[in-house]
């Protein structure tokens, strides 16, 4: 079987074309979408029916990701009782390119009774659809790109792009930043090479660290620090509390066997490793890995800005969470 391959590059080509040819449609009832969904106290929730609500369902998860609340509502189960899922602070937004599918109609009337605001994509907009709508983005009339021109390929594509602009539009103004990212991508690759130190070291805000001060005997950092949780290493702290250096288990190991009876009336500013490795709070978790990888080395204390320590991350909570350098 020889496969029509030019065909396939126009079927992109036509589609591409399309996606530029709207760029129009970032007009006032644009702006007056967006400022719907970025005043939203409620949800945005998502409508559409065969191909339309695929790509409704992605569009919804993209919103949901990037910092707006939003779920996805199928016309016909809403007529069967999901209409109940709606509160009265949420918007409707509805793709249909005809605007006047019976499963669509039938749920926008319902949807205008309850009192939703509604905001449509579509491409006519003489339809019931935008007769509706608060606020009606129309893409105008679309050929698709399948040998029949029926099946639902130019418009959903447009569709799709509107509805990302839609939704990168409002997570720029909302200044939804890495962190915020992080915070509902935690399982995924994109979260872990942007999980920060903070989220991945086992010490959280406020609870006891492995701190000693360098003047402390080794007798007082073993009482002070006997209760921390799980640590291999104690962080040794000078002026202004700032970092010094580090004792590891294996440190004091080779201590005990060299001094003997006077180990524990040793000064710890006197045996720690100096300036030993450290990394900032607000780095990336990858840097730390890269960190354990060169030096070969289990712990790494984690400081602030003054160079306080406020935390540690071990080897081990790396590879927990997968993290590659």
């Amino acid at each position: 079987m020889k496969f029509d391959l030019e065909y396939a590059r126009k079927v992109i080509e036509i589609e591409a074309n399309a996606i530029s040819s709207i760029t129009p449609i970032v007009d006032e009832s644009f702006a007056q979408a967006v400022e719907m969904i970025f005043n939203c106290t409620g949800s945005c929730i998502v409508s559409g029916i065969g191909k339309a609500g695929i790509i409704g369902q992605k569009i919804s998860a993209t919103l949901a990701s990037t910092g707006t609340p939003s779920h996805f509502l199928h016309p016909a189960e809403a007529v069967h009782g999901d209409l109940g899922r709606l509160r009265k602070d949420d918007i409707v937004l509805v793709l249909s390119y005809g605007g006047e599918t019976d499963e669509i109609t039938r749920m926008i009337n319902l949807v205008k009774q309850l009192d939703f605001k509604l905001i449509s994509i579509t491409g006519q907009n003489d339809s019931t659809l935008c007769k509706y709508s608060d606020v009606a983005i129309c893409m105008g009339r679309m050929d698709e790109a399948c040998p029949l021109g029926v099946a639902p390929s130019v418009s959903t594509t447009c569709m799709l792009a509107v509805g990302d602009a839609i939704a990168f539009t409002v997570m720029k103004a909302r200044n939804f930043g890495v962190e915020d990212y992080v915070r509902f991508h935690p399982g995924g690759s994109l979260g872990t090479k942007l999980m920060t130190v903070e989220q991945s070291m086992m010490f959280r805000p406020g609870e006891k660290l492995p701190i000693a001060d360098s003047n402390d005997t080794i007798e007082k950092l073993l009482e002070q620090t006997g209760d921390v949780k799980r640590h291999g290493a104690v962080m040794v702290t000078g002026k202004n509390d700032k970092l010094v250096g580090i004792i590891t288990d294996g440190d004091l190991r080779r201590l005990i066997t060299k001094h003997k009876n006077k180990f524990f009336k040793l000064k710890v500013g006197e045996v720690m490793t100096p300036n030993c490795k450290r990394i900032r709070i607000d780095a990336l978790a990858a840097e730390a890995t890269a960190i354990f990888h060169k030096y070969r080395i289990d712990e790494l204390p984690v400081v602030d800005a003054e160079d306080r320590p406020v935390g540690m991350i071990d080897v081990q909570d790396i590879v927990t969470i997968k993290i590659v350098g």
